[in-house]
């Protein structure tokens, strides 16, 4: 063999291993969320099985590293680098389909997912629902648990003493029927304001995720943590394709700070855009309008108001800048207003 069919052959391998390994990324990862699959009555926390399938085969195929929760959390702790195109699967509430259509698909690619569990429901047996047994079963064949409340109920609608309750009693539920409680958890909905962030933080959980879209990296609060939520209308591959080339907007003096705001009120958001970058390919949408709103730009500095009146319930925003490779920068944030103008 010439000396030149051998440099050729040798960078022809260098090419498949530059492909085929994953790279070192910086500090972030990708978490996404599911609640039920293959249960396609209920279409808006389902995702159909062929969606499901779909997703899985782009990340094998893409040479994405599907890491454990804690095993990301623990990288990200630690300032060691995550594998480049990281992506962590979650389920939320616990139902019986996670464990008949998601885990076997899930596990037969060697991966693991994490359950957040809901446990008044699996107390009380609804139809739908794992059991503790199912459960005990899936956390023995590697799933991991977290914490999601006893009730599912909207704890930013409750006082202080009874939203704690609920947390701790979900809490007492896990360490009995698993031997140990959890220390990473899901806010019901997504929702919570200032003061149950802080509480949660207090209660000793190390992490806690909302439904609000974008990667998480090391900057971001360990309790205000982003997932990309899907189901049927946001599950389609080419949104999934947009969703797991996300990657933390480095994002500064954050306002408002609480996440529970006002019926009726219509806030003005504001943020400052860190490190290198500058926000003027920056667009950012509103889920009270279509279309990308109107920004304020000096500096770092992006400044938008609400398009209109933010409605009782969930309302959000995402800012978004292409990352130059086919990427994007992704920031966002989930609001919750209780009903009146408190």
């Amino acid at each position: 063999m010439t000396a030149f069919l051998r440099l050729r052959q040798s960078l022809a391998i260098l090419l498949v291993m530059l492909l085929t390994t994953p790279l070192l990324a910086a500090d972030h990862a990708l978490v996404l969320m599911y609640h039920r699959f293959g249960e396609d009555d209920v279409p808006l926390t389902n995702i159909r099985l062929a969606q499901f399938e779909a997703h899985l085969d782009h990340l094998e195929q893409g040479g994405f590293a599907v890491l454990p929760l804690s095993q990301v959390l623990d990288t990200l702790a630690s300032g060691e680098p995550l594998p480049d195109r990281t992506v962590v699967l979650t389920a939320d509430d616990a139902y019986l389909s996670v464990m008949t259509e998601a885990w076997p698909r899930v596990k037969s690619r060697g991966w693991t997912m994490t359950l957040f569990v809901a446990t008044d429901p699996v107390d009380r047996g609804l139809r739908r629902y794992l059991d503790w047994d199912q459960i005990r079963r899936l956390r023995d064949e590697g799933m991991e648990i977290g914490a999601h409340s006893a009730t599912h109920g909207h704890l930013t609608f409750m006082d202080t003493a009874t939203a704690r309750a609920d947390i701790l009693r979900g809490q007492q539920r896990l360490a009995a029927e698993l031997g140990q409680a959890s220390d990473v958890f899901a806010y019901p909905f997504g929702e919570y304001g200032e003061d149950l962030r802080k509480m949660v933080a207090e209660m000793g959980f190390r992490a806690a995720f909302g439904q609000h879209s974008g990667a998480i990296g090391r900057a971001r609060d360990r309790h205000d943590l982003p997932r990309f939520a899907m189901n049927e209308r946001y599950g389609e591959i080419e949104r999934f394709r947009t969703a797991i080339r996300a990657r933390p907007l480095p994002v500064t003096d954050s306002l408002p700070r609480d996440t529970r705001v006002a019926a009726g009120s219509q806030p003005t958001y504001e943020f400052r855009v860190g490190g290198d970058l500058s926000p003027d390919r920056l667009n950012c949408y509103h889920s009270t309008a279509p279309g990308a709103v109107a920004l304020d730009v000096a500096g770092s500095l992006v400044r938008f108001t609400a398009p209109g009146p933010l409605p009782k319930g969930r309302s959000r925003f995402n800012c978004t800048m292409p990352a130059g490779d086919g990427g994007w920068f992704w920031y966002g944030r989930q609001f919750v207003a209780p009903a009146g103008k408190d």
